[in-house]
């Protein structure tokens, strides 16, 4: 009898395009052998060029979907992604306070083409959802709304990720790629310090959309898998980073990943 999958619940606003949120999530879940469940947050009408539209699910709906997933199939990891609204936030709070899996929490706010996803007040009640999560991946933007900083200089990263993670009481993985310089370093940082760092040559290139979604759906399928954090850590920035270098070239913005196109990695 063949070992079933990882069930991996993705909950997350939908990218009509198909680069980002559910639809790279349910993507990267499949290509890393696990199986994918959604509840969707909020729908969006987004391709590379922007976000013309956003309608955001009522938060009973959502927690429906995820009672639906939960008490029935069940999962051995969960990613959050885009939330859409406080009460949503709030309710998924007191609702996976009790989760015995693996949870990631990628603290969406802004689309790669810089369109705003969330408002403030969203961003604000972010803290209990932190606080049960087994990680949180802010990019620095999103590192520096999380730590009251207008900005973050590659020198404070550590610093701002050491501050969340000890406000939080988690751990958190600072992506470098909105950084400066050729290599993109990311730290993983617990309450009690650094834990470990990885380092890859920048890529040249606009087709970048959905890499967080990509990065953190697959960071959830790899704890679902049981591997260890770290390990996890390392070959989900792999996969995510031969998803940008096969990327397919669509669209005249920033264009989505080439998941289909990783088939393995070491």
């Amino acid at each position: 009898m063949t070992t079933p999958p990882p069930r991996i619940l993705s909950i997350a606003g939908s990218d009509s395009s198909g680069g980002a949120g559910i639809q790279a999530d349910i993507k990267t879940i499949t290509m890393l052998g696990g199986y994918a469940m959604t509840a969707i947050t909020a729908v969006t009408a987004q391709n590379t060029r922007g976000v013309q539209g956003i309608e955001v699910m009522h938060p009973e709906l959502v927690m429906d979907q995820v009672d639906s997933c939960l008490d029935d199939i069940g999962a051995d990891a969960i990613k959050i992604g885009m939330l859409g609204s406080p009460e949503i936030a709030m309710l998924l709070a007191e609702r996976l306070d009790s989760f015995a899996g693996a949870i990631v929490f990628d603290p969406v706010m802004v689309a790669t083409s810089g369109s705003d996803l969330v408002d403030e007040a969203t961003i604000a009640s972010f803290g209990p959802l932190m606080q049960i999560a087994t990680i949180v991946t802010p990019n620095l933007p999103e590192l520096a709304a999380l730590t009251g900083r207008a900005a973050i200089a590659d020198d404070d990263v550590f610093e701002a990720a050491q501050q969340l993670a000890e406000a939080q009481d988690t751990i958190v993985l600072a992506k470098g790629g909105h950084g400066e310089g050729a290599e993109a370093i990311d730290r993983i940082v617990s309450p009690k310090g650094k834990l470990a760092s990885f380092g890859h040559a920048r890529i040249d290139t606009r087709h970048t959309h959905g890499t967080g979604c990509t990065l953190s759906a697959a960071l959830a399928t790899l704890l679902g898998h049981g591997q260890p954090l770290t390990h996890a850590v390392r070959v989900a920035r792999a996969f995510t980073y031969a998803a940008i270098e096969n990327a397919p070239g669509f669209g005249e913005g920033n264009g989505p990943l080439g998941h289909q196109a990783v088939r393995t990695l070491d």
